[in-house]
């Protein structure tokens, strides 16, 4: 199920990290990440995947 969701979020970063940890305060750093630069929303969402 990781492989899932590591495929998600890079395709869509804070779906990936939404599916891991839900309206936490990870969710709302990587849309911020998102926005500010495409790499380094990928970059934490598969951080925070892989940590689980």
């Amino acid at each position: 199920m990781d492989i899932i969701r590591i495929i998600i979020a890079i395709l869509l970063p804070p779906l990936g990290v939404f599916m891991q940890v839900g309206f936490g305060g990870a969710f709302w750093l990587n849309i911020l990440l998102t926005l500010l630069g495409y790499i380094p929303g990928i970059i934490h969402a598969v951080w925070v995947i892989a940590r689980r």
